[in-house]
C-alpha cells in the first residue's frame, strides 16, 4: 500500500511512517547538496541564519540539470546522502523533518533523527528523468553562485519516495541484510 503526504510534515505524518513504506509527496521540498550544507552551517557559526526555515521541512539532496526549453527542470535524481551527514544533525536540531537522497547514513545521523523526530526518504537512483516529472516548480531561493548546487524550492506532486529510515530506528537496509542473513543460515541448515 502506498501512502501519500502533504508537504510540510507533520507530527501525524512522522508517527504513522514506518520503514519501507512507500510513499507519495506533494507540497514544497528545498534541495540541497554538499557545498550548500557546508555554507550553511559554516555562516550559522558566523551568526548568519540559515537560508531557509527548517522548521518540518524536507530537503531533498539533488543538483538538478538545467531545464530544457519548456521544461520546469532537468533531471533530478537523487545524490548520495552520505556526503550531507556531517552537516545533518545540526540542520535535524533546527527542524528538518526531512530528507531524500539514496544510500545509508551514519549512526550518528540516525540517532538525531530518532531524538528530533525526522525521517529518511529514498528516492530511485538512475530514474532522474522519470523523477523531474514530478516536479511541478522550481526556484532558487539561496546561493545562486553553487549553480547546480544552490538551494531551490520545489513544488512537487506525488513524488515517488520509500522511507529508509523512520524515527523509531527502523532502518530498510539493515532489515534486508538481517533478512538475508536469516535466509542464508536457513539454506545452510537445509544443505547439511
Amino acid at each position: 500500500m502506498q501512502k501519500k503526504i502533504n508537504l510540510p510534515l507533520q507530527e501525524a505524518d512522522l508517527i504513522s511512517l514506518k520503514a519501507g513504506d512507500r510513499v507519495l509527496i506533494s507540497g514544497v521540498v528545498y534541495t540541497a547538496r554538499d557545498a550548500a550544507h557546508k555554507r550553511m552551517i559554516e555562516q550559522e557559526k558566523e551568526g548568519i541564519p540559515f537560508p531557509i526555515n527548517l522548521s518540518n521541512q524536507v530537503i531533498y539532496y539533488v543538483g538538478p540539470t538545467p531545464a530544457k526549453p519548456g521544461k520546469v527542470i532537468g533531471s533530478a535524481g537523487p545524490t548520495t546522502s552520505g556526503r550531507m551527514d556531517l552537516y545533518t544533525p545540526r540542520l535535524l536540531e533546527a527542524g528538518l523533518k526531512g530528507m531524500i537522497g539514496k544510500g545509508y547514513r551514519s549512526d550518528d545521523v540516525k540517532k538525531a533523527m530518532i531524538k528530533h523526530k525526522a525521517v529518511y526518504f529514498g528516492a530511485v537512483g538512475g530514474a532522474a528523468a522519470l523523477i523531474s516529472r514530478s516536479i511541478k516548480s522550481s526556484e532558487i531561493v539561496a546561493y545562486e553562485d553553487l549553480g547546480t548546487e544552490a538551494i531551490r524550492r520545489l513544488t512537487i506532486e506525488n513524488f515517488p519516495v520509500f522511507v529508509i529510515n523512520d524515527m523509531y530506528g527502523g532502518d530498510i537496509y539493515e532489515e534486508g541484510v538481517s533478512k538475508y542473513k536469516s535466509y542464508d543460515s536457513e539454506i545452510e541448515r537445509i544443505e547439511k
